[in-house]
């Protein structure tokens, strides 16, 4: 069902791509060419062409296949998450434990010092 209606809403979203590109402005008829606007040479409203029609019935259709599809996704209520029920929730933080520094550290060599100088007796640990 979702298919074939994704299907036909793409298929009038062309038709009405295509229908609106084939109609010309408004300005480009014979009696624009006289001074008039082509509204005016056939009275207030106009004459109504075959394209205004296939536009107008294509977009009445467009925007029913766009809420049809808007209703028809938002029933699932699923959760995107397949391990986890709705109510819980997912828990925060990296799943990786982050990477900690050694407990002992290696100790770091020193250089002997200069002559005259007394060194510091080391840190107890």
């Amino acid at each position: 069902m979702v298919i074939l209606l994704t299907l036909l809403h793409l298929m009038v979203c062309i038709f009405l791509i295509l229908v609106v590109l084939l109609q010309t402005g408004k300005g480009a008829d014979v009696a624009a060419a006289f001074g008039g606007t082509s509204q005016t040479a056939f009275g207030a409203r106009g004459a109504s062409t075959l394209l205004s029609k296939l536009t107008t019935i294509s977009a009445i259709v467009f925007m029913i296949t766009a809420f049809s599809l808007a209703m028809v996704s938002s029933r699932g209520g699923r959760s995107v998450v397949p391990d986890i029920p709705a109510g819980q929730t997912a828990p925060s933080g990296p799943s990786v434990p982050a990477e900690q520094p050694p407990a002992n550290p290696a100790p770091v060599p020193t250089e002997p010092a200069p002559a005259g100088e007394q060194t510091p007796p080391p840190a107890p640990q």
